[in-house]
């Protein structure tokens, strides 16, 4: 009986209990994950902008012209409008611009109303027809021709001219290469002057503005215009991107 009880003291010490044992490994597995998986520094980031353009002529210009005409029928005023479109139509062709360069931009029939009176309401007297074109002048230096003949030829509305460019893409190329550059000489410039050193380029997005100029004319002709005078000078295409760098560890 005595060696029972003997037997049975020296085990006890032995013995722990269960959540003691789970809380000791939940601490050493808390401390070696520290130490295998140090905490990584702050990721770091220079962001700038950079433009570039380059300027070059256009090589055609667009012009919208019609002729607006009134009637007391539909009928009337259609049968008058088509036949001073036929004529601008002919004017255009016998200036040299290519039937498939003139192409219809816009084509409404609106009633006319007499200004109330009271008691009577709005009354009809008659309808508005126009007709309206869009023509692209490839010989840019007879555009003020061209737009005096349709002037002759009857036109009453004529809106602005466009200088554009057929084919802008090689300009655009060279203005976002320009764009880049520029982006990282600022970087490289704000890396300097923060003290830090530049790493390599990680992201980068752009935005292309390409807008033609465009010279107003007057909206309605009513008398037959001089030679007017048109300079197409110079369209300047612009490249925008932002970029973003990584700082150098």
């Amino acid at each position: 009986m005595l060696a029972s009880r003997l037997a049975v003291w020296k085990v006890r010490p032995w013995i722990v209990p269960l959540g003691v044992l789970f809380a000791t490994a939940l601490f050493v597995a808390n401390a070696r994950a520290q130490t295998a998986e140090p905490k990584s520094a702050a990721e770091g980031r220079v962001v700038v902008t950079g433009e570039g353009s380059v300027s070059v002529a256009p090589d055609y210009a667009q012009v919208r012209s019609g002729v607006t005409t009134s009637a007391r029928t539909v009928k009337e005023a259609s049968g008058a409008n088509a036949k001073v479109m036929a004529a601008i139509t002919a004017a255009l062709v016998d200036s040299g611009i290519a039937q498939k360069d003139i192409q219809t931009s816009q084509f409404s029939i609106e009633p006319i109303y007499a200004s109330p009176s009271p008691p009577a309401g709005p009354k009809l007297t008659g309808y508005r027809v126009s007709n309206q074109v869009n023509v692209k002048i490839r010989q840019i230096e007879k555009a003020g021709g061209i737009l005096d003949a349709m002037v002759e030829a009857g036109a009453t509305d004529i809106g602005g001219i466009e200088f554009l460019v057929s084919d802008p893409a090689k300009a655009l190329d060279q203005a976002r290469e320009a764009a880049v550059a520029d982006a990282r000489h600022r970087a490289e410039l704000y890396a300097h002057a923060s003290g830090v050193t530049l790493g390599s380029l990680v992201w980068l997005s752009e935005g292309t503005g390409y807008e033609p100029p465009f010279t107003p004319l007057s909206g309605t002709v009513r008398a037959k215009a001089l030679e007017a005078p048109i300079e197409r000078g110079e369209e300047t295409l612009r490249a925008h991107v932002t970029v973003g760098f990584d700082i150098a560890q």
